[in-house]
């Protein structure tokens, strides 16, 4: 029997680096390509000053009292489209090193209503002190952390070390979970100082008996297709297959910012998927 066909990583108007399209277009695309479920997803609110820019800090997330209304939203989404596609209620949280709280907070206020969770590393500590966003910009990644960390090498291994601990506690929450473009170092790959290839299949590798011990699935984001600095999608295909083989739950994300980015991408997936 074939996988359902499910868009699981997507985003809404709340989202403040995105688009102000109604929910509605993007669902409706969803149902014109034959997507069965579709998740909502949206990023929830971050910690006061969590990045020093307060610009890109207003862009990153919405503020604290749009959540119960984003939820709202969402759960409304749902009731509409009732018998026509399964809308799954959820949130694409951040792992906060050092404010686990946080989202520990969160996901107590909302955990009954909670049906999808996208667990993201988005972030990395860096110059000046503070938190640091991996995938703003390519000069921004240059100046903020690999100034930081003095290699891409050691860059790219705290990533993966805050995936293994984003790991840990996704694996504790009670509702569908999976870790969100795991690859999302490449980002800037195709721009920045080349990433070994190498270093990336041996932290994958060890990654992956702790998704299957921990039960968290893993977001198969396309997004990087439509990416110049990257040109392909943030998981790759060996690594879906090694998922497969371990019964680690593959989902198709899209990573939507916009309706007509819903199902880019599933041509890749779903080739990947069959072999």
């Amino acid at each position: 029997m074939p996988p359902i066909k499910w868009d699981g990583h997507t985003h809404t108007k709340f989202c403040y680096h995105g688009n102000d399209a109604e929910e509605e277009q993007y669902v409706d695309r969803a149902i014109e390509l034959g997507f069965e479920r579709y998740s909502i997803t949206e990023h929830p609110p971050l910690p006061l000053h969590w990045v020093s820019d307060e610009k890109l800090m207003r862009e990153l997330a919405m503020p604290s009292e749009e959540l119960p209304l984003y939820m709202d939203y969402a759960k409304s989404i749902k009731q509409k489209y009732e018998g026509r596609i399964d809308i799954g209620v959820g949130l694409e949280l951040d792992y906060l090193h050092g404010n686990l709280s946080f989202t520990e907070a969160i996901v107590d206020r909302y955990e009954k209503e909670l049906e999808d969770v996208v667990y993201s590393v988005h972030y990395l500590q860096g110059k000046g002190g503070g938190m640091k966003c991996v995938d703003f910009t390519a000069d921004d990644f240059a100046e903020n952390l690999l100034s930081y960390y003095g290699s891409m090498e050691k860059v790219v291994d705290e990533y993966y070390n805050h995936v293994e601990l984003a790991i840990d506690f996704a694996s504790k929450l009670p509702m569908r979970k999976r870790i969100g473009h795991i690859n999302l170092i490449e980002k800037f790959s195709l721009k920045l100082s080349p990433i070994d290839e190498a270093q990336i299949k041996s932290r994958l590798t060890a990654i992956l008996p702790k998704l299957e011990q921990g039960g968290v699935g893993i977001d198969v984001n396309t997004a990087g297709l439509r990416v110049p600095t990257c040109g392909k999608p943030y998981v790759p295909g060996w690594f879906m297959a090694e998922c497969a083989t371990r019964g680690i739950a593959l989902v198709y994300g899209s990573d939507s910012h916009r309706p007509d980015h819903v199902g880019l991408g599933y041509e890749w997936f779903e080739a990947n998927l069959l072999k």
